[in-house]
């Protein structure tokens, strides 16, 4: 599996470091398969940092060995269990299971209002499971631990002008 990571830096060496911010699916090293959601991702990174340059770092994952061996959590779409997690993560009250691996669906821009009206309580959890049916979202792979780093193999960064 290739995979991309989007950034104001090269990440030649992946690391597990502290966020600032409350993400998707808690801390972790986090990529995408979507070569344009990891673009779009690094302008983000270099234009909130306002530091480097927007890069996407590209990997080989080996996936059979790491979803086999690293404990995964796994999201086939944006379901009722997906919601509650994604909404625990983001406001950082998740206290379940540990997970090496978590794969599923990107709560990205184009569904930040939605979310938004969700958290604020002006949609029930089936209205935003309705509006999150029709939008196409695009699938992340946060890897958590040391050891589901170790079946990620650099590759080299992407270039935007082939």
């Amino acid at each position: 599996m290739i995979l991309y990571h989007g950034s104001n830096i090269i990440a030649d060496k992946p690391l597990l470091v502290p966020q600032n911010r409350a993400l998707d699916f808690g801390k972790g090293f986090y990529t995408t398969e979507n070569e344009t959601q990891a673009i779009s991702f690094a302008s983000k990174v270099f234009r909130r940092r306002k530091d480097g340059e927007p890069v996407v770092s590209v990997y080989e994952f080996d996936e059979i060995t790491a979803f086999s061996t690293c404990s995964l959590l796994r999201f086939d779409s944006a379901d009722e269990v997906w919601l509650d997690f994604v909404s625990a993560n983001r406001n950082r009250s998740y206290q379940g299971e540990f997970f090496e691996l978590i794969y599923g669906p990107v709560a990205n821009d184009d569904i930040f209002l939605t979310f938004q009206l969700y958290a604020s309580g002006n949609l029930s959890k089936q209205e935003t499971i309705e509006r999150l049916r029709i939008k196409q979202l695009y699938n992340q792979l946060v890897l958590g631990s040391e050891r589901a780093l170790s079946y990620l193999k650099y590759i080299g960064v992407l270039d935007e002008k082939e």
